[in-house]
């Protein structure tokens, strides 16, 4: 995790653990991670955000749980690969790399929670359009 470093505020309401386990799927989706990437031990990450191991820990165990993760002895923790259905990985074609992290990690969750890609657009354009988007607007959505 070089290229895009993850951030956690501490002032945002979503606890810590939280904001890295969405982080690390935003990376996933943005393409800054990709399947067989090792990720920082976790006191290293705890060291580098300025948090207790047991957070870092609590995000990584909830990514080990969904199949994101997978930790080996001796090899350190890495992306799963293959990564299991329903985790956004690298978007294709022009999309803006900053709209993607803001997007990624509650696609993903939707996604997760068992929000096929067409339920996941149409929520996307009804709320675009609910939010003075307009249909011009949510019909960019369709490359």
């Amino acid at each position: 995790m070089t290229d895009d470093a993850l951030v956690v505020d501490l002032e945002h309401p979503l606890p810590p653990f939280e904001q890295i386990r969405r982080g690390i799927l935003a990376q996933l989706a943005t393409g800054i991670l990709r399947p067989g990437d090792r990720l920082p031990a976790i006191r290293a990450l705890a060291t580098d955000l300025g948090l207790a191991p047991g957070t870092v820990a609590r995000a990584y165990k909830e990514l080990e749980v969904a199949e994101v993760l997978h930790t080996a002895r001796g090899a350190g923790t890495r992306i799963a690969d293959p990564l299991p259905a329903g985790v956004a990985v690298a978007p294709a074609g022009d999309l803006d790399p900053g709209l993607a992290r803001l997007l990624a990690a509650p696609i993903a969750e939707a996604r997760a929670a068992g929000h096929g890609p067409e339920a996941v657009l149409t929520a996307v354009r009804t709320l675009l359009t609910s939010a003075g988007g307009g249909p011009a607007a949510a019909g960019t959505l369709d490359e």
